[in-house]
């Protein structure tokens, strides 16, 4: 039987990799706990009187509403539950504050249901409330779809490529770590307008970066997350909290969780900039050449001699995706991870991209097996669009490190604000 911690926290089945404790802690909780229980734990638990509020997420999001004396109209209209509050009579009354993060994250992303023909993925308890709200905020059309086949399963997705204009994700598909995968293939869809997903690790899920490279606009899982442990910290201590409390720690939390890339050609500074950058903020500092070393027990020349370009390419790649699910680490890549383009998602998914730049004339050669009696000018040629293509900006290496690391962490912590920019001023959406 799991045993009582705190009088509040997040009631689920696997809850190792949440961040709600430290969400609640920044809303001046510090009493909060994860609290993992096997469905038959359910009853009982929830029957501990010590415990005062609790959220509620997968799989017990509609298993507790039977357990529930009483429930907001919302939360019953709803027909999920996120947010159990325990009333003066002792027992609980059930919330959604789902919806709340919900409209918080379309407002974020400038969507709206407002005469869409929505696509939802899934048909778990966040799916309920997305169905819902989707019906209040006067969606013109309503499509589910998951695995069972509730009204129609995955293999029906290409009756809906046509009409589809706004698809949500509520299921666990692309979250860490099972990042990359995504269940529709945006292409297919000529008319979207619109993508959210519920996921909020990593920061872009691969249905997020499609939309990113497609241009449409779209909304991420954080906001969300954010947003609706605000509402339930309110009804957890019957107070109001102003909604810019939502930039401050949402902004805080992205700065905290999203990895810093380095990429530039060979020899434009990226390892010493990249400790430099780790001086400045404390944070942990992964060479990909390093760990490419480390793993295959060989060096980089050695790699290249037994299987050319092609093997170190493909072992290049496997760290990198395996480092790129590190969280708040700055990333320094080898001068070739651009020209793999598969190396583009799993770094941008959790990650700020910063090019290195420098002057041809100025790279060093020394330890690098493509640079050796390589004529840079045509290498640069070749990369140089890659490098702006993966990049999300450019610093220029033409000071010392310490200027150029002081200058990332600068726009790094601007970029990380103006994402939360929607609610830095009071007012409920």
């Amino acid at each position: 039987m799991t045993e009582f911690r705190t009088p509040y926290g997040l009631i689920g089945r696997k809850l190792s990799h949440s961040i709600s404790p430290e969400i609640h802690k920044a809303l001046g909780n510090p009493h909060y706990s994860l609290y993992e229980l096997e469905p038959e734990e359910l009853g009982d638990f929830l029957g501990d009187t010590r415990l005062k509020a609790l959220n509620v997420t997968i799989p017990y999001k509609i298993g507790v509403i039977p357990l529930c004396a009483e429930l907001d109209p919302l939360a019953e209209a709803i027909g999920s539950v996120n947010t159990l509050v325990r009333q003066e009579n002792g027992k609980w009354k059930g919330y959604n504050t789902d919806a709340y993060g919900l409209r918080c994250m379309m407002r974020a992303g400038g969507l709206s249901f407002a005469g869409q023909n929505v696509l939802v993925l899934g048909n778990g308890g966040v799916s309920q409330t997305i169905q819902a709200i989707a019906k209040l905020d006067g969606c013109r059309t309503l499509t589910v779809l998951d695995l069972s086949g509730t009204e129609y399963t995955y293999d029906d997705l290409p009756r809906f490529f046509e009409q589809t204009t706004l698809i949500v994700n509520a299921t666990p598909v692309g979250m860490y770590p099972h990042a990359g995968t995504s269940l529709a293939d945006l292409r297919l869809f000529p008319n979207l307008r619109g993508v959210a997903d519920v996921i909020y690790n990593p920061q872009r899920t691969a249905l997020l970066l499609q939309a990113e490279e497609l241009g449409i606009p779209y909304a991420g899982g954080l906001t969300m997350l954010v947003a609706q442990a605000k509402q339930a910290a309110e009804y957890f201590f019957s107070r109001s909290i102003d909604d810019a409390k939502i930039a401050e720690i949402g902004a805080d939390m992205q700065r905290d969780a999203e990895n810093i890339v380095l990429i530039g050609m060979p020899g434009s500074g990226k390892s010493v900039i990249g400790e430099a950058l780790g001086r400045l903020t404390g944070r942990t500092v992964i060479d990909l050449d390093a760990e490419i070393v480390k793993k295959e027990q060989r060096t980089i020349p050695e790699i290249f001699a037994a299987g050319g370009e092609a093997e170190f390419r493909r072992i290049e790649s496997e760290v990198t995706a395996e480092k790129s699910a590190e969280r708040g680490v700055i990333l320094v890549t080898g001068g070739g991870v651009v020209t793999q383009a598969r190396n583009y998602a799993p770094l941008r998914s959790n990650g700020r991209i910063y090019q290195i730049c420098r002057p041809t004339e100025q790279l060093s050669r020394e330890g690098r097996p493509l640079s050796l009696g390589a004529d840079l000018e045509k290498m640069a040629e070749v990369r140089m669009p890659l490098y702006r293509k993966f990049a999300d900006a450019a610093i220029e290496n033409n000071g010392t490190p310490e200027a150029a690391a002081a200058e990332i962490w600068r726009d790094f912590c601007a970029y990380t604000r103006s994402q939360w920019s929607e609610f830095e001023h009071a007012g409920n959406p």
